[in-house]
Formats: C-alpha cells, structure tokens, sequence
C-alpha cells in the first residue's frame, strides 16, 4: 500500500509548470507571471500635477495683500499637454491633474484653495515647494523591476503593466484539465432516472472544483464502461488536455474498463493509497498524441483515475489533483491552509489510514478552533461534504478521536 506522502510527491514530481507563453494583456489575468516585468523608463517621465489647480513657483506665492497671494495666469495644460513649457516666474498656469508642469514650477496650489480665476488667480494660502507634484520616476525608475515572476495577475499587477506600456506578457497558462466519467450506469442529471441508474455527480462537481484551482476544466460527460470506447475518448481528448482526470471503473470487478484501458500503459500506476475515502487511485502520464505516443516536444499529459463515489473524488482532488494544478500554472504556494482545532465530538478511526472527514470549523487565531464533524465520519456523504468548510485530517497511527482532540483541519473556505 502506497502512502499519502509518497503518492502526492510521485504527483508533484511529474507536475511542471505549463510552457511559458507570450500572451495579449487581456488573457493574461488570472495567470501566473513567468518573466519579471521591468520598467522601460521612468513613471511618471516627467513631473507632473497630482491635482486639479494652477502649477506655481512656491516663492511666488509668499507674499500678498489682505486677501492672501495673487498671480496672473498665463496658460493652460492639460493632460497629454506636450512637457517643456517653461515657466514664467511671477505667474500661474493652470493645470489639470496628470499634466506635465511646467519648467521651473515647483508646486501645485489646489483649484479649492482659490478663486478659480482664469485671468488672474488668487490663493488663500502660500504653497510648500513640493505640493501635488508627482516628481519624474516617483512611481517607478527605470530599469526596475515592477513585477516579479511567480506573481499572479490581477486587476492591480494588468493595471501596473498597463502603465509601463506592457501590451503583452509572459505567463504560465491556465491549465486545461479534460474531465470524463466513466460507467454504463451514469446519467445526467437533467434526465428522468430509471432503475439502475445513478445521477453523474463527479463531472460537474469536478469542474467547479477545476474552477475554483485557477485552471479550465473540459468536461467531456459520460464514458461507457467499454474498452475501446474509453480508449478513443482519452485519445480524442489528449490533444487539447494538460491534465486528465478520469472517475470511476477502479473497483476489481471484471467489468469495470479503467484498469484494463490504463494498466498496459508503463507510467500509469493503479495503487491502493492509505487513506479514506479514496482508497483506490491511478496516476501517470502519457502521451500527448495518444495513449502510446509523445509529440515532437515530448509533451506529456498527467493523468488521474479517481474513485466513482462524490465524496472520495473530491477529497483526492482536494489532496492530490489541486497542488497538481497549482503548480502546473506556476503557483508556489501549492496547498489549502490548515489550522489546529479542537475535536467537539469524538469518532473512530481506521488503522492504518489516513482519514478525511467533512467538518465545520469555527473559531479564530485568538480564541482558538473548534471542529465538529459531520455525518458518519466511517462514511462521509455528499450532503456531509456540501455543508463542511474543512476536512479534518486523522493520521494513520490514531485509532480514534476523543472530545478535547487536536486535529489538524484542511480548510476549504473561509
């Protein structure tokens, strides 16, 4: 039997980064940046009024009559006004908030702190050399770096490389995961169930939880339990999948297809795994033409084989297939945050297992954590798992559970 650890270090090892691509800025958000991107030049280029007003020299503002300063005004900038008007000391120019100022101005006296004059302004106060003035290179110098590898963009680092005239990025693509269900026995949910039939629930549980892992799911549906029809659907589906993830078929029965269809193939691993649920798993990687077959680029496409039952497919996605994911799109934190909490029930354990069972955490950093399970923790259902915000984690050593316990807790929302 196969550990937890060594099975998802077997999964990590073969989990790279997708390839790099040079994207248009508007697909590059949601991905992971793959090169630093630094500044060309300085931001802003020149010196520029951070408010709406009249750009002034600071000295020319001292002194005034009973109303406080006044200056005339000589011009109007605007925002994309061409930079190298030169000042004219003993005058104002009224500017717009981003406009350039004007050579040898040195502050910039709010529009509110005046009279608004256009022929001539007066100021209710002396200004302070430096006021609302955006000095060349405060934002960024040039030759920095303004985002590194590894960050993942959002609307703030789009925006950031935006401003340094970035049309295009280099980033680690969102991993497309291809999703079929396999068994003679499924139907969708929209359909009538006859007797004999089970309602598909790991496809489209799956592809949220795809989602969710910051990848893009292709939920292919429903896949026969025969052998040549599931060999033709992986084969159709490898060229557009950077992740397989396969459900059902994994029981010894004679009919189940998975095993047969996977078995030959010499990187695909069907092991029993010590935990639960989930007991039964299948990992590898294959050929990105086919089964068989590896492209010019020796490009290789994992593959999952997850149990059919909800519970157990998506307790090995949150283990298993989501750090996959995670590190496939280039992501350095890989894993659910966990906390400690304290056991309000108490339950039993298998030996020799690592068990996972759906729980509510409640509490904080302060008070501590509290954790109550939910459902029959031997036999975990779908209706346990859709009101758990964790899963609480019993190591394979614990027998049971006691009131009072510390266990550590997978936390799957907040």
């Amino acid at each position: 039997m196969r550990s937890v650890q060594e099975h998802l270090a077997a999964v990590l090892a073969a989990a790279g980064p997708v390839p790099p691509l040079d994207v248009v800025l508007h697909d590059a958000a949601g991905c992971i940046l793959a090169a630093d991107v630094v500044a060309p030049v300085d931001v802003p280029a020149v010196a520029v009024a951070s408010r709406d007003g009249y750009a002034v020299a600071a000295h020319d503002t001292t002194a005034g009559g009973a109303n406080g300063p006044s200056l005339p005004v000589a011009h109007d900038l605007h925002a994309g006004s061409p930079a190298g008007l030169r000042h004219v000391p003993g005058t104002a120019v009224r500017v717009a908030s981003g406009a350039p100022l004007p050579l040898g101005a040195d502050a910039v006296v709010p529009v509110e702190e005046t009279d608004r004059g256009q022929a001539r302004v007066a100021f209710q106060r002396s200004a302070s050399p430096g006021q609302h003035v955006r000095r060349a290179g405060d934002d960024v110098r040039a030759g920095g770096v303004v985002l590194t590898a590894g960050t993942r963009l959002g609307a703030r680092q789009i925006a950031l490389a935006a401003a340094m005239g970035r049309g295009r990025l280099t980033v680690h693509p969102t991993p497309r995961v291809v999703l079929l269900s396999v068994g003679d026995e499924l139907v969708e949910p929209t359909t009538s169930a006859r007797p004999g039939t089970v309602f598909e629930v790991d496809g489209h549980a799956l592809e949220a939880a795809v989602h969710d892992a910051g990848a893009t799911a292709v939920r292919v549906g429903v896949v026969p339990d025969d052998h040549a029809g599931l060999r033709e659907a992986l084969e159709d589906q490898l060229v557009r999948a950077d992740l397989v993830v396969l459900t059902g078929g994994l029981s010894e029965l004679a009919r189940d297809t998975v095993k047969d269809v996977l078995a030959p193939l010499g990187t695909v691993r069907l092991d029993q795994v010590a935990m639960t649920p989930g007991l039964r798993q299948g990992f590898g990687i294959v050929g990105a033409l086919g089964l068989d077959l590896v492209d010019e680029g020796g490009r290789t496409v994992p593959l999952f084989a997850l149990q059919g039952h909800p519970v157990a497919a998506q307790v090995s996605f949150e283990v298993f297939v989501r750090p996959a994911l995670r590190a496939m799109a280039g992501y350095t934190e890989l894993f659910r945050p966990s906390v400690a909490a304290a056991a309000t029930h108490g339950w039993a354990s298998p030996a020799g297992l690592r068990q996972f069972v759906p729980a509510t955490v409640l509490g904080s950093p302060d008070e501590g954590y509290r954790a109550t399970p939910l459902g029959d923790p031997s036999a975990p259902s779908t209706t346990a798992l859709a009101h758990a915000n964790a899963l609480a984690v019993v190591g394979e050593g614990d027998l049971a559970v006691r009131p009072g316990d510390v266990v550590h807790c997978l936390v799957l929302e907040g």
